[in-house]
């Protein structure tokens, strides 16, 4: 098997080296014990119960939702073979009962696999964020939190940055470049795991006659094992797997990048190119690409060079009147 490349380790970060020399770099990067005097982390280091004993009073008994999984899932998250239907289901619990449930079974040689994924601690856990300050980042930006016990998650991409912070037990993430998204043979793309495509190859134990070009995907992917107080930036489209190797284990993780004035996503309109570009003819979808490399990707000159600079338009700068009638134009087309 391949021995993938090492993440770059940082040391001394402060909010200023994050943002000015990591950030810039799209590149992963691993910040040890960047949050070891987090008061959940010193709770973990003792044990799973001190975790929860210390978490359960600040729980405000909102409903979330949980993935539970038989164990013959080996606690991989994913489809049956035919890829029509997911292999768990979804529950609906508090954050205390999740947890409960996850102290019940630390001990089963064979357990149920159960993640409670993506808990917006802002509703579920007004209190945490203040008792828990993340350095590197603007307060306005909201901490997710997700709790299970082993399991994989399989390679897929966010459409945001992530810093990622492991808060109790251990996890190992493997990441790929974007570039690989052709080696890593990404599933169905409406009906996913967690909302984006994932890879269908198992990082545990890849099927290389089954998914051959994975092979070059791991000559290009990167590994490393995070412990509690441990954190991970993984840019934005970055390809990334983790798997969750403690029979407790808890991730507390910062999406950002989303322009709050920009109601237009990437993830909407690569759909839709989907829908109206992928299935012209070849030489149509050539002739597209090249238009799209001028105004989108800009990749030949910057497409509003020769335009007069106070010029209202898309290439230029739109006034707040032209942003909101193209959203409305575009929301009426897609209906």
């Amino acid at each position: 098997m391949t021995i993938l490349q090492d993440i770059p380790v940082w040391e001394n970060v402060d909010y200023d080296r994050f943002h000015n020399e990591i950030v810039p770099l799209n590149k992963p990067a691993i910040i040890r014990s960047l949050v070891s005097d987090w008061p959940l982390v010193k709770a973990a280091k003792k044990s799973a119960s001190s975790a929860v004993d210390y978490l359960k009073p600040y729980d405000k008994q909102t409903i979330i939702s949980a993935l539970v999984g038989t164990p013959e899932i080996n606690g991989r998250f994913f489809y049956n073979d035919e890829l029509t239907e997911l292999n768990f289901k979804r529950a609906q619990v508090t954050l205390s009962i999740g947890l409960d449930r996850l102290l019940a079974i630390e001990g089963n040689p064979n357990p149920h696999s159960i993640a409670l994924q993506a808990v917006q601690l802002g509703d579920v856990m007004p209190d945490f964020q203040p008792l828990h300050n993340q350095p590197l980042l603007d307060k306005t930006i909201k901490p997710n939190m997700w709790v299970g016990n082993r399991a994989v998650v399989a390679p897929h991409y966010d459409i945001n940055d992530n810093l990622a912070c492991v808060a109790s037990g251990s996890r190992k993430f493997t990441l790929f470049p974007p570039g690989q998204i052709n080696n890593l043979y990404p599933g169905p793309t409406l009906n996913t795991p967690a909302g984006v495509p994932v890879s269908l190859v198992d990082i545990r134990d890849p099927d290389l006659k089954r998914f051959p070009k994975y092979k070059l995907a791991l000559d290009a992917g990167y590994e490393a094992t995070l412990n509690a107080g441990d954190a991970i930036f993984i840019p934005a489209l970055w390809w990334h797997g983790v798997e969750s190797l403690e029979t407790f284990n808890i991730l507390v993780n910062y999406w950002w990048g989303d322009n709050p004035e920009n109601k237009f996503s990437p993830g909407d309109s690569l759909l839709h190119c989907m829908m109206s570009i992928a299935n012209l003819e070849p030489e149509k979808r050539k002739s597209w690409r090249h238009i799209f490399d001028y105004y989108v990707f800009k990749i030949m000159d910057e497409p509003a060079d020769h335009l007069p600079k106070d010029l209202e338009d898309i290439l230029t700068g739109l006034s707040p009147e032209q942003h909101s009638a193209i959203g409305e134009f575009l929301a009426e087309q897609l209906k």
